[in-house]
């Protein structure tokens, strides 16, 4: 969602450091920027095993995720988010195409609830999914289109899938899942240097070049 479908401004990066601060972690330290860094190169990654891998501990990890998630919603209540243009569009034209559509996220649901709320998305697509809801593992694991695929029963196999997103670690799990289409935006994380070295087999201006993609791929 947030770089894919959703423009959250770098809400990612501030939440954050709010998250960091209440860990005791000082901002203007090596140990500040060495953690934002790592944040940045995993955009993508369920935000739970960023934490364990910043934080190493189980108890430390949920203390940070916890406090990451509050952050982010206090953010997102604040109106400091927007569909990426043409996005909200374009699912609705895959829909009336016949396509099923899932938003999947590396938040936790309250997170992508309040993301759905601040949109008037609920509705949207046929499907909304976070890590949890898919045994826990996140991107880039291919577990949230395995889900979706055999949740929705859309498709015959999963060579019928299409995966979209704008970082390399939502390439990778659209390639483990099987999908037939892997295809990387450029709205978000990650360029097109990344998205193709990462299994990328399209790269879109935006998620909004879609549901044309589709038309031509599937000769209609």
């Amino acid at each position: 969602m947030a770089g894919t479908t959703v423009a959250d401004g770098g809400l990612v990066e501030r939440a954050f450091e709010r998250a960091a601060a209440r860990l005791g972690v000082e901002a203007g330290t090596p140990d500040h920027a060495a953690k934002l860094q790592y944040v940045r190169d995993t955009m993508g990654e369920s935000k739970i095993s960023v934490f364990r891998h910043l934080f190493g501990t189980e108890e430390l990890a949920r203390r940070a995720n916890s406090a990451f998630e509050e952050a982010y919603g206090e953010l997102v209540d604040g109106g400091l988010i927007a569909p990426v243009p043409g996005a909200r569009e374009a699912i609705e034209k895959l829909r009336a195409d016949g396509r099923t559509v899932a938003l999947t996220t590396g938040f936790a649901r309250v997170t992508q609830d309040a993301i759905l709320d601040a949109l008037g998305w609920q509705d949207l697509a046929d499907l909304t999914l976070c890590p949890a809801d898919a045994g826990g593992r996140g991107r880039p694991y291919p577990d949230m289109v395995l889900a979706a695929f055999l949740r929705t029963g859309a498709v015959a196999g999963v060579r019928e899938t299409v995966v979209v997103g704008d970082t390399a670690y939502d390439m990778l799990s659209g390639v483990r899942a099987g999908a037939g289409i892997v295809a990387g935006v450029l709205t978000g994380a990650h360029d097109r240097a990344a998205l193709t070295e990462h299994g990328a087999t399209h790269v879109l201006g935006s998620v909004a070049e879609l549901p044309a993609l589709l038309a031509r791929e599937s000769g209609s």
